[in-house]
């Protein structure tokens, strides 16, 4: 694991050191973590088996079932290992490949999330600027195009960006002071002094981060400057109803996303960053279906039918 190379290969492992140094808290936190993480598993399964089983789906429902699809498949390729590195003493090991894969998809699928919440902000612009259009504009055709080219975007950008990290000659030491190949934690064992390796990930928040978060800003504003001609109260709170659960998830999301990537790498902290990437992906996850069935109308319409249904 600590042999002398300077190019990467696909023989190479990693150590992921997960949390060897919380040797006393161990059991605590894999009990925890395993009842979030099942939790979360549940919340997001009822959630998309509620809107499948509906019939007749609004765009926003539409967009709430791939929203929770992206997080039952963001959980599964993070968490197991999360796990894991609470059972195992001294670390587990993870192949180039493996590492390669884990970023790759852990990338992609936080990527078409933010562009998902790009295109529920442009669903809730529409139904709130232009209410007479709705149905026509936010078509079945053009909600399936938006999904796909949700995903299409997260995972093309995820590609080039993890191709650029594990192109990088890596020294000595091969051990990453994570629970999963994160990428500040692989960016840190790459031997290069300059700034060079970080442009990649620059560019990839910049893609996924700063422009789908101006594009929703966009929509907001266009969203209170409509409301601003609404002269009731009440139709004001109501719409502005609408768009707070997607307000809070985006909010939540962006938040962690720019404390966790938009910085240099000197200033890289490994026990600071395992614990806000333990929230980012065990807690965040858990509240998203938490905050859409509580402040979503049609999602506690939805499941209220599925519990009859049972």
């Amino acid at each position: 694991l600590e042999r002398d190379n300077k190019s990467t290969d696909a023989t190479m492992e990693f150590l992921l050191l997960g949390f060897s140094e919380l040797l006393c808290l161990r059991v605590l936190l894999f009990l925890i973590f395993l009842i979030v993480h099942l939790v979360t598993l549940a919340g997001n399964v009822m959630i998309f088996m509620a809107v499948v089983m509906e019939p007749s789906r609004p765009p926003m429902l539409f967009f709430l079932c791939h929203l929770s699809v992206i997080e039952l498949c963001y959980t599964l390729v993070i968490v197991p290992k999360t796990l894991l590195s609470l059972i195992v003493v001294n670390g587990n090991t993870i192949s180039f490949v493996g590492c390669a894969a884990q970023m790759h998809l852990f990338v992609a699928l936080g990527g078409a999330e933010c562009f998902l919440l790009v295109a529920m902000s442009y669903d809730r612009y529409v139904a709130i600027c232009q209410p007479l259009h709705y149905v026509a504009v936010m078509s079945e055709g053009l909600c399936l195009r938006l999904a796909g080219a949700c995903c299409l975007g997260g995972f093309t950008v995820s590609l080039g960006l993890t191709v650029a990290v594990f192109r990088l000659p890596f020294c000595q030491s091969h051990r990453i002071n994570h629970f999963f190949c994160d990428i500040p934690a692989v960016l840190h064992l790459a031997c290069t002094q300059s700034y060079a390796p970080e442009l990649p990930l620059l560019a990839a928040c910049v893609l996924l981060l700063l422009l789908p978060f101006l594009l929703i800003l966009t929509s907001y504003v266009c969203i209170a400057a409509a409301l601003l001609h609404v002269t009731s109260s009440v139709g004001r709170g109501k719409a502005f109803s609408t768009c707070i659960s997607h307000l809070a998830v985006t909010m939540l999301h962006y938040g962690c996303a720019t404390f966790m990537y938009i910085r240099p790498k000197s200033s890289y902290s490994p026990a600071r960053d395992k614990m806000v990437s333990l929230v980012y992906t065990n807690i965040t996850p858990l509240l998203y279906p938490l905050i859409y069935s509580l402040r979503n109308k049609e999602i506690r319409g939805v499941l209220r039918k599925m519990l009859r249904r049972k």
